[in-house]
């Protein structure tokens, strides 16, 4: 049995344009199941009319999206309804102030609190079209299912490129100096210089990273460690600058 959620979730992607197979795996609802509700059942016309179109910002949907994408989920609640979960690490307090903004512009008029962890905190949100706007939810790790975007989603990002880009790095990258040594006249020297990391397990996820990074004109590398090719690097100078313009440190 799948509650009303559920369905209507899968209604919804169906409608999109998304076919049965792609729909099963992302919610996990068998074939069988989504064809007779597209066929059988239809949304409820109030339901229809309260789920929103769109972000109410798009802007800050785009960092947002980034930041659910590297350490968000989407839980139901028992009672009906989904809560929105980001985790920000205690290191980090400018970022929780920074996902906490994204949420209320994105879906003002939502729950929002922030929920103390050990080592981090969780910007948590109560509404029940968590779903609608993040259609990449679905049961399982989001690295052991297909993570792509719908249609409105990429117009978005496609608006607002860099709002994906420091959403990805802010959850699960970093900025850090790195090092080297040269020999030069026989003596041996150590330079130092800027470095910006991603790492997520998802190839879907470092997809769309690095997708978005060579529309913005930012070189970067795949550095594989110990056989695992989870590393996106950007380390030439003029890309540098450029990540540094538009992302910057988490603060």
């Amino acid at each position: 049995m799948y509650d009303t959620e559920t369905r209507l979730g899968a209604l919804r992607l169906v409608a999109q344009g998304r076919s049965l197979n792609s729909v099963s795996k992302q919610t996990g609802v068998s074939r069988s199941a989504i064809r007779s509700w597209a066929t059988r059942v239809e949304p409820s016309p109030r339901m229809a009319r309260e789920c929103p179109s769109e972000p109410a910002d798009a802007a800050s949907y785009a960092y947002l999206l980034g930041l659910y994408l590297g350490d968000g989920c989407i839980s139901p609640h028992p009672h009906g309804g989904h809560y929105l979960r980001i985790a920000c690490a205690d290191a980090w307090p400018g970022l929780t102030e920074l996902c906490r903004a994204a949420v209320v512009a994105v879906r003002p008029g939502a729950c929002v609190a922030v929920v103390r962890k050990q080592g981090c905190v969780m910007v948590s949100s109560y509404d029940r079209h968590w779903p609608c706007l993040f259609p990449q939810h679905g049961p399982g790790r989001k690295h052991e299912r297909r993570i792509e975007l719908v249609d409105w989603q990429r117009e978005i990002v496609d608006a607002h490129p860099w709002g994906l880009i420091r959403g990805l790095v802010h959850s699960d990258g970093c900025r850090n100096m790195n090092w080297t040594t040269r020999t030069v006249g026989g003596e041996t020297k150590r330079y130092e210089y800027p470095r910006y990391w991603f790492t997520n397990v998802s190839d879907d996820i470092r997809r769309l990273y690095t997708d978005t990074l060579d529309t913005l004109g930012v070189e970067w590398k795949n550095c594989t460690r110990y056989g695992k090719p989870y590393n996106i690097s950007v380390a030439r100078k003029a890309s540098v600058a450029l990540m540094d313009t538009h992302v910057g440190p988490k603060h």
